[in-house]
């Protein structure tokens, strides 16, 4: 079963950045379209970014013009390079599949939290 592992979060000030790693066990990767989610207290898990097997991407309003997805098929692997954060970014980040198809579990998230 694949199994999605998620790091590079952390503490940083507002105004700061983080690049967050996304390692999968499985040749997921070069034929899902995957995605960033985040789960802040008390409110629902949302998609964040999004990436295509083929390299496109898109982006929550919230994010736009602030994160980049990218990805390595070769070492499985999914990243998203966070800029200019804001007190509202602080959230468990995990990746995954945006289909629910097929969706292997989800990981442990990494906590990303931004203090103003």
């Amino acid at each position: 079963q694949v199994q999605l592992v998620e790091s590079g979060g952390g503490l940083v000030q507002a105004g700061g950045s983080l690049r967050l790693s996304c390692s999968a066990s499985g040749r997921i990767f070069s034929i899902k379209t995957m995605g960033w989610y985040r789960q802040a207290p008390g409110k629902q898990r949302e998609l964040v970014a999004w990436i295509t097997s083929g390299g496109g991407s898109m982006y929550a309003d919230s994010v736009k013009g602030r994160f980049t997805i990218s990805r390595d098929n070769a070492n499985n692997t999914v990243y998203l390079q966070m800029n200019a954060l804001k007190p509202e970014d602080t959230a468990l980040y995990y990746c995954n599949t945006v289909t629910t198809i097929g969706r292997p579990p989800w990981g442990q998230g990494t906590q990303v939290t931004v203090s103003s």
